[in-house]
């Protein structure tokens, strides 16, 4: 009886705009469950409000899904209060017992890390520092008592078992991870599929889809940051494009580095992840007179041979296009 299982995850540097492919997908799935850390935010535009999500799944938009946050996740309970008002979400929301929670120390521990590799100082790697050492760390079942602390991986497998479609929320990109990115100029966790299934509790042999997202042109955080090939300026883009553009983080607020694809890093990503379809993102960057176009048959002819060459050079169907800032400014192949 095992219905749907689906993980998204990012193929570059983060900010691939996961969260608009998530809340695109909402309404398909009965059970999403957020992984990762407060360290990512994923951006919903849906009806001219702007939702800035690092901790609730961004599937809230369907009112009958229910909203899990894992075991392997990590919560800062300042930001869990500010987005489960804002999303309405409490009633629906179900937190693993062993979510691992961020104290006030774990962010002082990281300013001098965030002024080194451009870490978003979050304090979530020195959380996790403390989580490994098994002394006085503390978990969602000690301090969340407000909210519904549940069994999560019970909860989504009994979902699984009786048909249920489940999506799981990865974060951050492939290029972060700290086993196959960049390193040292990584985030403090692995950002695969399968580490994200293995937060979520549940079994690879149960996922029948991963979404690999990426965007035209790939970014990273602001500072030293790290490598990213073929950099570019806002400025450069800009003319490209033919109007003043400059993305800030959702996290740290700060400007983000630009750079043109970089197919190597994706490919990589492939190998690592074994996708079964690419969401591509920001394809009005690349040809701006396609901006919120939701048909293919309306895309411009350039467009149209840009997607299916990228399509050829990494043997992944691309599925979901998008076009636009809004959730729904997406051309749909599946």
């Amino acid at each position: 009886m095992q219905g749907k299982i689906t993980v998204v995850v990012g193929g570059q540097f983060g900010s691939e705009a996961k969260g608009k492919v998530v809340s695109y997908l909402a309404n398909e799935y009965d059970i999403a469950v957020r992984t990762g850390s407060p360290n990512a935010g994923h951006t919903v535009v849906f009806e001219n409000n702007i939702y800035k999500l690092q901790q609730i799944p961004a599937t809230f938009l369907n009112n009958n899904c229910t909203l899990c946050i894992g075991a392997g996740a990590l919560i800062d309970p300042k930001i869990l209060k500010r987005e489960v008002e804002i999303t309405q979400t409490k009633n629906r929301l179900f937190i693993d017992p062993m979510a691992g929670i961020i104290e006030a120390q774990h962010a002082v521990e990281e300013n001098l890390l965030s002024q080194t590799i451009g870490s978003t100082g979050k304090g979530c790697g020195a959380a996790l520092i403390d989580r490994i050492r098994r002394q006085e760390f503390k978990f969602a079942k000690n301090c969340l008592q407000e909210y519904q602390i549940t069994d999560t991986t019970e909860l989504i497998n009994k979902g699984i078992d009786n048909g249920q479609t489940v999506l799981v929320e990865g974060t951050q990109g492939f290029g972060l991870s700290i086993y196959h990115g960049f390193y040292p100029y990584v985030t403090s966790r692995d950002t695969t599929a399968a580490s994200f299934i293995t937060e979520a509790g549940i079994s690879p042999r149960l996922v029948t889809d991963i979404i690999l997202v990426v965007r035209t042109y790939p970014i990273r955080v602001a500072g030293n940051s790290g490598p990213l090939p073929n950099e570019i300026s806002w400025s450069e883009l800009s003319k490209r494009i033919g109007k003043n553009i400059q993305e800030t983080s959702t996290v740290t607020k700060k400007i983000r580095r630009i750079a043109e694809f970089d197919m190597e890093i994706v490919k990589r990503a492939i190998i690592v992840n074994r996708p079964t379809q690419i969401a591509l993102q920001f394809l009005n960057y690349l040809f701006p007179e396609d901006e919120n176009v939701v048909a293919w048959s309306e895309l411009s002819s350039e467009a149209k041979h840009y997607v299916t060459n990228m399509e050829n050079q990494l043997g992944i169907p691309i599925t979901l296009i998008g076009t636009g800032q809004s959730h729904d400014a997406m051309i749909d192949r599946r």
